[in-house]
Parts: structure tokens; C-alpha cells; sequence
């Protein structure tokens, strides 16, 4: 018995007081007999005996049900079938038929909760999902019958059939199981999915978070339908983060748009498998303008992997967490000074230049437009010098420029109606 299968069953006999109750009203016998689980399933030698195929002979065996007690026990089937393979089971991968051999009619079906391949079968004349009453120290056969459809999966082999029943009616270790064979036997591998930070920081005027989000096949076969993935991000705290996913696509960043919280990514083509390598798909973050958040956060970020058609219960997570910070803004200008319209007495510097002008205008076109400089006022108002060392502003000393040139310009209209 495999872990999961048997995990299942431990669950499932854990819960045992909690349906007690439902049970007595759905039928006339307990689910246990005295608060313990006490029936027995066996199964019998499938035949004919030999590997299945897809698409081939199917297979039969006995099932039968034990109750060892002196009081009626009521049995609701479920066989598991543990596969090997990572490719999820659609209904009609599997041939499943249940029929009474020294039990009431029965009819059967096939369920997928959980995405796992279940059979259940239960009286012809009952509701769907009723229970057998095995009698007081008696016991109830059904012939299984047990094949494999013809499109069951090329990258999953063996799996492991195993009699127990919803109800927690069967004993702990009472279970039965058979191991069924798959021809042709191949090697079962899985499907592996990681992210990869790639880098964190500064890209421009955004902070940004560049990761990879990686998908391998190992073993042998493919999956037969597309692999479909979506990606959910998380925070802590409430506020609202203003998330801007972009992916990788045909060469340029495209914007991914969030549906029911999940983000869709471009579909991994059917026959993915061991021979197409490393499936890379590159991705980066960064908060809008609109987010609440104030600081740096941590930010998680899950991929859920599924197949695209039939049963689309994940087949893969994976999880990555990294922190981010806030959109930057540029610095706001100061307000530039008016100037004014008295005519200045001072006279005018001999060393102003427009080379000294366009020094400054230069060094303020560098402050609003890049982010990484912080506007301080630590410039000094000499025009020729941009370094630090003096308190006057950088707009002050721009300031005092332009009203040299004024009075310049005052001084040479004066001189040449002097001498006209």
C-alpha cells in the first residue's frame, strides 16, 4: 500500500464520530461496531493474470467484504488507485465495473474527489452514495472488473488498487490491495517546478523583482494535454499592493491581468516531456503607483500547475517569497524665484558666460530627471562650480545670474546711446 493511500485511509478512520451520525440515519446498520472500525476487505487473484495495456483486455476479481462482529456494520465503498506517474486521471482512463455476486444489485461509478481517481458503487435500489449492511459475523462479494482506457497517460505506469470505504467502516490495516502492471513497463518520473530570483532592485525609476519560473518532465512518456499555469501574490497585512506582473512573451513584457486573484500564464504545449529540457518562463514585479504599501514587504508568489483539459486538479505547486519595495517618485522642485523688475545698481561680473548657463540648466535637467539624485540644495551659487562646500542654493544662485544679466544688458543699453 502506498503512503498517500494509506494516509487517506488513516484519515478517513479518523473522522469516524463525526459521521456516526449522518450514517445512523442513512442506514439501519453502524459504520463500526462498538466505536471501532472492524471490517475486512480481500481481494481476489485478478484474471486473466498479466499486465494491462491501454486499450485492452480488462481484468476481473472477487471483492469481498468481512464483518467478524456480532453486529451489523454498514460498508460504503471506495477503491483508490494510487498511480505512478505525474499525469492526473481522467474518468474514462480507467474501465471500472462492479457487479453482485452474493450481494444486493449493485451499480457502480467513477469519482475524482480531490482530482484522485475513485470507484464507488452502492444499491441499485438506493440514493447514490449509500452503504452495504454486511451482517452480524457475515460477509457480501462483488466481482470488480478492471481495465485501462485506451488514452491513459504515456508518462504514468503501475498503479495500486486498494479496497476501503468512505465510511471508516474498514479496519485499520484491513484494507486490500493489488499492484496492477502496465505494458509497456517504462520508467515514471515527475513533474519538478521552480522559481529562480534572477535579481531585485532599481530598474529605471521602479524597484523590481526579475524571477524565472521553471518546468521539467523526468522519466518516460508525455502529457497529453497542454500544461495550463497561474500564479498568485500575497502580502502581509491588508493594504491593497497594486501588483504589476509582467511575463516574457515573443520577446517583450507584457502585462498580465489578474482574474478571480490568478494570473494566467502561456500554456506549455501538449507532449511536454523528459526530451523538451528546461521550460523557462521569465517574470518581473514591481508595485504601481496606486499601492498602499509603504516599505519594503516580503512578497509570495505560488504557480500552480494543472493540465489544461479533463481533470485539471493541480498537478504541481511551487512557492517563492522576496521582498519589494514601493515605486520611487522623483524629488519635487522648488519653486523658481520671480524675478523682479527693479533695475540693478550692482555691476555686472565680467566672468558671466553662456557656458556658465548652460552648466546650470544642465545640472537641473540631471536632478529632475533621474531618481537616484536627491535635490539637497548643497550646490553652490557660483555658476562656474557644481560641487559642494557653500549654503547657497543651486536656484539662488541661478537667480543671481539672470539679474546679472539684466544689469549687463541695462549697462550696454546705457553705453551705446552715450555714444550714438
Amino acid at each position: 500500500m502506498s503512503v498517500r493511500t494509506a494516509a487517506a485511509i488513516a484519515v478517513v478512520a479518523g473522522v469516524v464520530t463525526t459521521l456516526l451520525p449522518l450514517s445512523a440515519t442513512a442506514a439501519s446498520a453502524a459504520p463500526a461496531a462498538d466505536d471501532h472500525a472492524v471490517l475486512r476487505t480481500e481481494m481476489g487473484a485478478p484474471v486473466p493474470g498479466g499486465p494491462l495495456t491501454r486499450g485492452g483486455a480488462t481484468e476481473t476479481f472477487d471483492l469481498t467484504v468481512k464483518n467478524p462482529t456480532g453486529k451489523a456494520v454498514e460498508y460504503k465503498p471506495w477503491m483508490l488507485l494510487d498511480p505512478k506517474g505525474p499525469s492526473r486521471l481522467d474518468e474514462s482512463d480507467i474501465v471500472f465495473k462492479v457487479e453482485a455476486v452474493d450481494a444486493p444489485a449493485t451499480k457502480s461509478g467513477i469519482g475524482q474527489q480531490d482530482g484522485e481517481w475513485q470507484g464507488e458503487f452502492s444499491p441499485s435500489a438506493g440514493e447514490p452514495g449509500a452503504g452495504f449492511d454486511i451482517p452480524a459475523n457475515g460477509k457480501m462479494t462483488w466481482k470488480v472488473t478492471l481495465g485501462l482506457g485506451a488514452n491513459y497517460p504515456t508518462n504514468n505506469g503501475d498503479f495500486t488498487f486498494t479496497a476501503g470505504s468512505s465510511n471508516s467502516s474498514v479496519a485499520p490495516g484491513g484494507a486490500d490491495s493489488h499492484l496492477f502492471k502496465v505494458d509497456p513497463q517504462i520508467k515514471t518520473g515527475e513533474l519538478k517546478t521552480w522559481f529562480k530570483q534572477v535579481s531585485s532592485g532599481k530598474d529605471g525609476q521602479e524597484q523590481r523583482a526579475y524571477l524565472d519560473l521553471n518546468h521539467q518532465a523526468t522519466g518516460d512518456g508525455t502529457f497529453a494535454t497542454a500544461l495550463a499555469t497561474s500564479l498568485t501574490l500575497s502580502h502581509p497585512g491588508e493594504q491593497d499592493a497594486d501588483f504589476r506582473l509582467q511575463a516574457l512573451i515573443d520577446g517583450r513584457w507584457q502585462d498580465l491581468k489578474a482574474e478571480d486573484s490568478r494570473y494566467e500564464l502561456p500554456r506549455i504545449a501538449k507532449g511536454f516531456g523528459a526530451a523538451s529540457g528546461v521550460h523557462t518562463q521569465p517574470l518581473r514585479l514591481s508595485l504601481g503607483k496606486n499601492t498602499k504599501l509603504t516599505k519594503r514587504t516580503t512578497i509570495t508568489m505560488e504557480a500552480e500547475v494543472r493540465q489544461a483539459e479533463g481533470n485539471t486538479w493541480p498537478v504541481r505547486t511551487a512557492q517563492v517569497q522576496f521582498p519589494l519595495v514601493p515605486i520611487t517618485e522623483p524629488a519635487p522642485a522648488e519653486p523658481t524665484t520671480t524675478p523682479t523688475t527693479t533695475t540693478p545698481t550692482a555691476t555686472p561680473s565680467p566672468t558671466a558666460s553662456p557656458s556658465s548657463t548652460t552648466a546650470v540648466r544642465q545640472a537641473v535637467a540631471t536632478t529632475t530627471g533621474n531618481s537616484d539624485v536627491t535635490t539637497t540644495g548643497s550646490s553652490t551659487g557660483a555658476l562656474a562650480s557644481t560641487g559642494a562646500g557653500s549654503s547657497t542654493g543651486l536656484y539662488a544662485g541661478l537667480a543671481a545670474a539672470l539679474v546679472a544679466l539684466g544689469a549687463a544688458a541695462a549697462w550696454l543699453g546705457r553705453r551705446r546711446r552715450t555714444h550714438v
